[in-house]
């Protein structure tokens, strides 16, 4: 998981070291269980960013792709 968030964020030009990350993770993890409420909020901050970083890559593959020329 952590490798993926890596790669999502490398993307966009923001690199962080491992051990940043699992703070991170355990920090949100302590919130998530002391506010179960913020679950739903989280996820779909997650899935927002998740699928920007999935459209953007797709994009940037589409654009690499050498153009078919039409004679």
């Amino acid at each position: 998981m952590t490798e993926v968030i890596e790669k999502g964020l490398k993307k966009i030009g923001i690199t962080i070291s491992k051990p940043i990350l699992a703070i991170l993770c355990i920090v949100f993890g302590i919130i998530i269980i002391v506010v179960p409420d913020l679950v739903g909020i989280i996820v779909g901050i997650f899935l927002v960013i998740e699928g920007v970083l999935l459209l953007t890559e797709y994009l940037e593959l589409q654009r690499q792709q050498p153009q078919a020329s039409s004679t």
